[in-house]
């Protein structure tokens, strides 16, 4: 039997760890200023935040949305096929 296996990106990530990578990213002032929220720029906290954004769908979107941007420019980038090395070499 096979596992089930999500093509959403943020399965079983939660919004708690989601603003934790945020803010370990970016840091408060730049998270403030990508996504202009009080609780990202008035004496901001996790534990705030989360409130907030559970009640607030539209920051909610855009928190997730940020951080799968971050995802995406962290993304290593393939790795190079080691047979098309030796086809040039060989060639």
């Amino acid at each position: 039997m096979t596992a089930h296996t999500s093509r959403d990106p943020l399965h079983g990530v939660t919004l708690e760890m989601q603003v934790n990578a945020l803010v370990a990213h970016f840091g408060w002032n730049q998270l403030g200023k990508r996504i202009t929220i009080n609780c990202f720029n008035n004496d901001p906290s996790v534990k705030s935040s989360l409130k907030f954004l559970r009640r607030t769908p539209w920051a909610r979107a855009q928190v997730e949305a940020l951080y799968l941007e971050m995802l995406h420019d962290q993304a290593e980038p393939m790795p190079v096929s080691p047979w098309s090395t030796h086809r040039q070499q060989k060639g």
